[in-house]
């Protein structure tokens, strides 16, 4: 078949391009070798964000016992805390499934092989396009040490149906770190053990350790600067042998949950065609076009930003590009999130990659013991940190821990992209009580 354009992969960066593609009158075919939604509905974002709700409202309810508030009739199942899981991904990806179904989509279900520049195989059955857009997403990485086979993978992981007594995670990112919080609350002894100094490297040091200590007072062991160097069977379980600041030890647990981070699934071909794949993934330059004509890559196969959101973001400045049409999507200032209790979240630079940069920044904290929404929830542990220019007053960046802090970036977020400077956010009315208020605290800091 002969589309317009053709996306090679049903991730929200493909299946969101496809929709808007066809809005605007294209006709696009969409290929798909597993499930649609991709990773983030499937694998990812979705199924974790799921158990993350059971562990807040899990929480919830212990601390309700606290209070003296009897929950009777209430049980901390975790099979049916997995099968609603389930019924959470299969009720968004049947919605994808339709949305695949619109006017102007055809949706073709095998693996994609690039027989040149336009045209690609699948099942057999040849298809072209002019413009050909590689969104294939990653799958989880792995240490190349021995017994790394034992451990599961972020995948494995979402398929249990039984809880361990006792789980390693090696790798203190955003995955480890919310299967961490999520397994903690049902009672399971988590250890985790970080290569890096400090847990969530890309966050700004100040929030990870505070979150840290946070998650260590909730008895989850961290480990930072420990380096993995094998895994082997035992009698209680796995035995993760690792090496501390030179010294080698060990620890045994039920379960290894290995979560080292993610790397681009490239489709076949690429060589064929000569496309340029460099360390991190497929090279794009800024409307996401490869070194070849007409072939684009977008989300996690290029390794800019594997997030769900700046896949879609890009798939965006790429249909523009495909359109001819102006985009003003500002791929600089892309928020992220992590999911734990409480919630991290974070968009532009920290305050250390300022420093680096030899930039003059003004910086100011927040914290939600002030503020009266938190201290009604009970959710007083937190903080906002505000990182502003000292000469344009403009908010270069922005690190939240706390309730809802997934949500509270977002109000940084639209000022940094209207360019508004700090005192604009201090001075808009915030309605109270609202843990908004500590966001409009920070600001008027400046």
């Amino acid at each position: 078949m002969t589309f317009d354009l053709i996306i090679i992969g049903a991730g929200p960066g493909g299946y969101e391009m496809a929709a808007e593609a066809a809005h605007a009158g294209l006709t696009v075919g969409i290929v798909e070798r597993d499930q649609m939604g991709g990773t983030c509905l499937n694998r990812g974002c979705i199924p974790t964000k799921a158990l993350c709700r059971n562990t807040e409202v899990l929480g919830n309810l212990k601390e309700a016992a606290l209070w003296g508030i009897q929950s009777e009739g209430f049980t901390f199942d975790f099979g049916a805390a997995m099968t609603r899981k389930d019924e959470v991904v299969t009720q968004l990806r049947d919605g994808v499934k339709q949305l695949m179904q619109s006017p102007g989509i055809t949706a073709i279900e095998g693996e994609a092989r690039f027989v040149d520049a336009h045209t690609i195989e699948v099942n057999g059955e040849r298809h072209d396009a002019k413009n050909i857009v590689i969104a294939t997403g990653s799958a989880p990485k792995g240490l190349p040490i021995p017994g790394a086979e034992l451990a599961m993978t972020s995948d494995d992981i979402l398929s249990m149906t039984e809880l361990p007594k006792s789980l390693c995670i090696v790798g203190g990112g955003v995955i480890g770190m919310e299967f961490a919080a999520i397994f903690n609350t049902y009672g399971v002894e988590v250890t985790v053990v970080e290569f890096c100094k400090e847990i969530l490297p890309p966050f700004d040091k100040d929030i990870a350790k505070r979150l840290r200590q946070t998650l260590g007072k909730r008895g989850i062991k961290i480990v930072p600067q420990a380096g993995v160097k094998a895994i082997a069977p035992c009698d209680e379980g796995l035995t993760v042998t690792y090496d501390l600041k030179g010294k080698e030890q060990s620890l045994v647990a039920e379960r290894v949950l290995m979560s080292v981070g993610r790397q681009p699934v490239l489709p076949e071909g690429l060589d064929t065609i000569g496309v340029t794949v460099g360390r991190r993934g497929i090279e794009v330059n800024d409307q996401m076009q490869t070194n070849v004509e007409g072939v684009y890559a977008i989300g996690d196969v290029n390794g800019r930003m594997m997030l769900a959101h700046a896949a879609s973001a890009q798939g965006e400045v790429a249909l523009a590009s495909i359109l001819d049409k102006p985009c003003d999507i500002r791929l600089d200032i892309v928020p992220s999130a992590v999911f734990t209790v409480p919630e991290l979240s974070m968009v532009g630079l920290t305050e250390e990659q300022c420093a680096e940069r030899g930039m003059e920044v003004i910086v100011k904290k927040a914290f939600f013991r002030s503020n009266g929404k938190a201290v009604s929830m009970a959710e007083s542990d937190g903080l906002i940190k505000m990182i502003v220019d000292a000469q344009t007053r403009l908010i270069v960046g922005c690190h939240i821990m706390g309730a809802h802090a997934a949500d509270l970036i977002q109000e940084v977020v639209m000022a940094m992209n209207a360019d508004l400077p700090v005192d604009r956010l201090a001075h808009s009315i915030h309605g109270h009580p609202t843990l908004t208020e500590v966001v409009m605290t920070a600001a008027r800091q400046f």
